[in-house]
């Protein structure tokens, strides 16, 4: 007999991982049993680890970051132990973090499948690591030496901006590290929240601008508008209007907020809804306020990952397919 078992975690104690410097939470809290989602209940700041413990200190940036901008601030640390090192640097990681399901089967003696084992896991890996030349930092330190400088580094042109999607999450930070010879590196780091950058949308770089920041998007003979400014800020209303003059006859119609994700463990889901007269569609006086919901990551494709958000007009019809039209929208 083959036993298909969910629970991962009553058999196998598993765990996931993160690289260095956000390493801070790996183990078993990063997986769970199939069907589970063990990123929903982790921070991004959270899997940032500080420091190895080697070196004591801030990074401080003068102004938040924003995908495009440049970055800059303050670098004060003091060595708690001698450190000597082949190079030292301040670099800028990446980090994407997804959740992965895994499976195992167990057999017996004879080789027979005995059960099934599946469940979720973690895995992450740094996308960018951009090391810079300025400041030039210090490649050996005596324990209780200090060492303070100003830097000014580019963000990255295009992003990702920071984001958790739920199933998966892009983050970054800004580290001052040691590369030491036949040991483990030292390092001090921050996290960095960078903000997606709306005027880059707005000129259609990458796969979330173009019609998703237009106020009207024709569909057929439809014309979906959105009547609040563009990209809308998450936790914020969305004010939508429809007017579908082909619009068929049916039981209800609702306009939705829908959101979608090639996260390895992501899932489309509908985000709001609200009802609608069919005749309204047709007479073109059909409107909605949608709440994009607090914390929603922002509309964006980069590290091989994507998130999009659309609007999705629908007509329930009895025995026959719903028929819907839709529209991208923007979300920064």
């Amino acid at each position: 007999m083959v036993v298909n078992i969910g629970l991962g975690a009553v058999f196998g104690g598993h765990a996931g991982s993160s690289p260095s410097p956000f390493d801070a939470v790996n183990g078993q809290r990063l997986a769970g049993g199939e069907g589970s989602h063990p990123l929903h209940s982790v921070a991004a700041e959270e899997l940032l680890r500080p420091t190895d413990g080697a070196v004591t200190g801030e990074i401080t940036l003068d102004h938040p970051a924003q995908v495009g901008d440049g970055i800059t601030g303050h670098i004060k640390l003091t060595a708690i132990k001698a450190i000597s090192s082949r190079k030292a640097y301040l670099r800028l990681v990446g980090l994407r973090l997804d959740e992965v399901r895994r499976s195992e089967e167990h057999r017996n003696s004879k080789g027979e499948i005995t059960y099934t084992e599946r469940w979720v896991e973690t895995s992450g890996n740094l996308f960018s690591h951009d090391a810079f030349l300025d400041p030039p930092v210090p490649t050996n330190l005596a324990a209780g030496e200090s060492w303070e400088a100003g830097f000014a580094v580019p963000a990255p042109p295009l992003g990702p901006p920071s984001a958790h999607l739920g199933e998966s999450i892009i983050a970054w930070a800004l580290e001052v590290r040691w590369d030491v010879p036949m040991g483990s590196d030292h390092f001090v780091a921050t996290f960095l929240p960078l903000a997606q950058a709306p005027d880059l949308m707005r000129a259609g770089v990458g796969k979330q601008g173009g019609t998703s920041l237009m106020a009207g998007v024709s569909v057929g003979d439809a014309t979906i508008s959105v009547e609040s400014p563009l990209p809308v800020a998450a936790g914020q209303p969305v004010a939508v209007r429809v007017s579908w003059p082909s619009a068929p006859q049916g039981q209800s119609a609702r306009i939705e907020l829908h959101r979608r994700t090639n996260a390895p463990n992501g899932e489309e889901g509908i985000l709001a809804s609200a009802p609608v007269a069919t005749a309204d569609l047709a007479s073109g006086i059909a409107a909605a306020q949608l709440l994009v919901p607090p914390g929603s990551a922002p509309s964006f494709d980069g590290a091989g990952l994507e998130i999009d958000y659309v609007i999705r007009v629908l007509v329930d019809r009895r025995f026959r397919t719903d028929a819907a039209i839709e529209r991208p929208l923007g979300i920064c």
